[in-house]
């Protein structure tokens, strides 16, 4: 024990004292959040501001679950909604992205470098500079209105294709071969080793689609015309827009922000621990 303390330079102790200051300073809107949800109407408008509750209540989250049992469509229905869209979506996402990795990285076609190219200038595009034609397809599919008009635009993510491309690369050519030489076929080669290899990038992509379909308020505001197709984000959204001048609603802008806030922390952090060990047991080089 001692040998191992003496190992210990000063750099080392400066550079973990400064990563544990950073951490600390970067985890304070994590905690701003967490407490400005739970402060009374009085400590909302304290000035100067307190960072920390002083007296927590839930009174936030029951004005806000009033507010949405008074509207036409129950809280209920849009998180409903949202939880059966993310669900979907990410499924969706992981299956074809994969494939699609797979392929593109260990198969040679025609127009391979055209597809490729394609996907690498498709990350070149904002997600508003294609709401137009986006509304066209689904509109022309007579999707709108339904989970797969919700769940068709973030189908196909040049993201996680790229960084799945990029991953399984990686995987070595002969470990392939010695399984078609035991007579696996492209599905068992695919589902028993390119995805079991695959899951840091696969559980990357989950954090990002998870996010981007949490908090996503595009699909329901151009695609979906009944409310009852909506998700938990637009409501929110829509809540808080009408809240931005309203000093009585401020309590449920901040319960409903915080709503939105911690499904997207928890996924983050389950996903992310896996990433670290996937990573350091994984053995691809």
């Amino acid at each position: 024990m001692m040998r191992r303390l003496r190992k210990i330079t000063p750099f080392q102790v400066a550079l973990v004292t400064s990563f544990t200051a950073l951490a600390a300073f970067m985890s304070l809107p994590i905690i701003f959040i967490l407490n400005h949800a739970f402060k009374p109407q009085n400590e909302l408008f304290l000035f100067p501001p307190r960072f920390l509750v002083q007296n927590p209540t839930l009174r936030n989250l029951e004005s806000l679950l009033l507010h949405a049992s008074n509207a036409t469509v129950p809280f209920t229905r849009y998180l409903f909604n949202s939880m059966i869209v993310v669900v979907l979506t990410l499924v969706c996402v992981i299956l074809v992205s994969t494939m699609a990795g797979y392929v593109l990285a260990k198969n040679k076609f025609h127009f391979k470098q055209l597809v490729l190219s394609l996907i690498t200038l498709s990350l070149m595009f904002a997600p508003e500079t294609v709401g137009i034609p986006r509304y066209l397809i689904i509109s022309g599919l007579g999707i709108n209105n339904t989970y797969f008009g919700h769940i068709l635009p973030a189908l196909a993510s040049p993201v996680a294709v790229f960084m799945l491309i990029g991953f399984i690369s990686q995987i070595p050519g002969e470990v392939l071969e010695a399984a078609k030489i035991d007579g696996a076929s492209q599905v068992g080669i695919f589902t028993r080793i390119v995805l079991p290899l695959s899951m840091p990038a696969v559980a990357t992509i989950s954090i990002f689609t998870f996010q981007g379909v949490w908090g996503d308020v595009e699909t329901s505001t151009l695609f979906m015309q009944e409310e009852t197709m909506r998700t938990m984000a637009f409501y929110v959204n829509s809540l808080l827009s009408g809240l931005q001048n309203s000093v009585a609603g401020q309590n449920m802008a901040a319960a409903a922000a915080l709503l939105i806030f911690v499904p997207n922390l928890i996924i983050f952090l389950l996903f992310q621990r896996k990433v670290l060990e996937t990573m350091v047991h994984s053995g691809i080089k």
